[in-house]
């Protein structure tokens, strides 16, 4: 399985790579844009800004936003789960508005959230592990359109997963969550790939 990675140019993209090749993709880092439907499966990854990383995707974004509404399989994490919405407070540019809603920043006793954090799920998503990495300052409300998991940082709550078409966004970053974490992100991965949905 081919897997394009959107590499918005910020950030360090090893780790994610590193995950991903152990599930048996075949990883391409790809900048340009036109080529993010050239694979089995697109990753919005999460590293950068959300108004850089709309500004390198606006050339494409209809396109792209077509292609993902017909079925064309997407992981979105972190600000690559943001990018799936229609706008964040944190920059200027659009998302790809697969979800409807803006992202918000964190209104906690400690912003950024950096650490381990317990998921609800609201629907099955396979051997899920119990808690993940999150690294978030800012989020989606907890009652969005096509929610499958939340999660709380201190009196905060907020959307940890989100589902559409064959799209899966996560919040956390599986790839940073441990042998479990990887594994899990592996076989969403090759659910997406392979022409499935990575839940039920």
């Amino acid at each position: 399985m081919r897997v394009i990675v959107f590499d918005y140019g910020a950030g360090n993209l090893h780790s994610l790579g590193r995950a991903l090749a152990s599930a048996g993709a075949r990883v391409t880092l790809e900048q340009d844009p036109s080529r993010l439907l050239d694979g089995d499966l697109l990753v919005l990854p999460g590293v950068g800004a959300f108004g850089q990383a709309a500004s390198r995707l606006a050339p494409e974004r209809e396109r792209v936003r077509g292609a993902l509404l017909d079925g064309h399989a997407c992981l979105g994490l972190c600000l690559g789960m943001q990018l799936l919405f229609e706008s964040s407070e944190e920059g200027e540019g659009e998302g790809l508005g697969l979800v409807p809603g803006r992202i918000r920043r964190l209104v906690a006793r400690r912003v950024p959230h950096m650490g381990w954090n317990r998921v609800r799920w609201s629907r099955a998503v396979g051997a899920a592990p119990d808690a993940f990495y999150f690294a978030n300052g800012l989020a989606a409300r907890p009652d969005t359109p096509g929610t499958i998991a939340t999660t709380r940082h201190d009196e905060a709550m907020f959307a940890a997963a989100v589902a559409t078409a064959r799209t899966l966004g996560l919040q956390f970053h599986p790839e940073k969550s441990g042998p479990e974490g990887v594994r899990w992100l592996g076989a969403r991965v090759r659910a997406l790939a392979g022409g499935e949905v990575a839940w039920t």
